[in-house]
């Protein structure tokens, strides 16, 4: 027994060690860029690992605050992404409870489909894209890439909320309608707070997205004050006579800041949000 026990102890304390290596490795990308944000000259490769050693400064954050259109680029990503992130779940809540309760023609299809739009690559949609933005006159328009953003997004945002839904007992529902709770009663204040951890999964799953997006945000997007995030990162690279690593990893460094922040506020309602979410389909 006690052999068992102790074979028990080595070999969890063995998973651990291993787990605290592998994390370390994988954070050794970060602690890199970290480094080299807050060291001096503009290579990232003239030297070893540790580049903090050629000199600590923190003039670079100053330089991409102050000199480059950062809190332009900045506001730009935060008025997209809460955007798409309020239109993709008003629509995709509603939607998605629909799915889940009423059985209606046409509804396996219809949830079929959307499983077929949401396998092929956003790219291929690009020239149809652009044609009805340039027609329409959304082109260099915050309001288009949302229109954008919140429509590739509300295929996810259903799907993965239907899949919570379904895991919310009918018997509640029932006892409500019993009680003389409306449809409207019902999902505001029986089902949302019940969903909770999921959408707020949800949600932040969009806000992520919308953050981190580039290939739509650079295509209709023409100017560089309008560039969100993605796309000012990139235009610091951009010119080969003046890139300079320590500047771009400063930069990169500050735009992971907030997604983070976002993170691990709601990191309580991930395991649950996600699982739970993944149940039934």
């Amino acid at each position: 027994m006690k052999k068992k026990k102790v074979r028990r102890v080595f070999g969890l304390a063995f998973l651990n060690l291993a787990f605290m290596i592998l994390c370390f490795v994988g954070l050794l990308p970060i602690l890199y860029a970290l480094l080299l944000s807050v060291s001096e000259g503009a290579s990232a490769l003239s030297s070893g690992l540790f580049t903090a050693s050629r000199g600590f400064t923190l003039e670079n954050y100053r330089s991409i605050l102050v000199e480059e259109p950062f809190l332009r680029w900045l506001f730009n990503s935060v008025i997209l992404s809460v955007g798409t992130m309020v239109v993709a779940m008003a629509c995709s809540v509603v939607a998605a409870y629909a799915f889940s309760r009423y059985r209606f023609r046409g509804r396996m299809q219809a949830l079929r489909g959307l499983l077929v739009l949401n396998a092929f690559p956003q790219i291929l949609t690009m020239f149809a894209v652009f044609r009805l933005f340039r027609t329409l006159h959304l082109l260099d328009s915050r309001a288009g890439l949302i229109f954008v953003y919140a429509g590739s997004m509300c295929i996810f945002s259903i799907l993965n909320l239907k899949g919570y839904f379904d895991t919310i007992p009918v018997e509640i529902e029932e006892a409500s309608k019993i009680d003389g709770a409306t449809e409207l009663q019902l999902l505001w204040k029986i089902i949302l707070p019940l969903a909770r951890p999921a959408i707020i999964v949800t949600a932040v799953m969009v806000l992520i997205y919308v953050w981190n997006e580039y290939l739509f945000a650079t295509t209709f997007m023409l100017s560089e004050s309008s560039y969100t995030l993605a796309g000012g990162l990139y235009q610091l690279q951009a010119n080969d006579y003046s890139r300079s690593w320590p500047l771009f990893s400063a930069a990169a460094i500050l735009v992971s800041v907030p997604i983070l922040v976002i993170f691990f506020a709601v990191q309580k309602h991930m395991v649950s949000g996600l699982t739970a979410g993944g149940v039934k389909g």
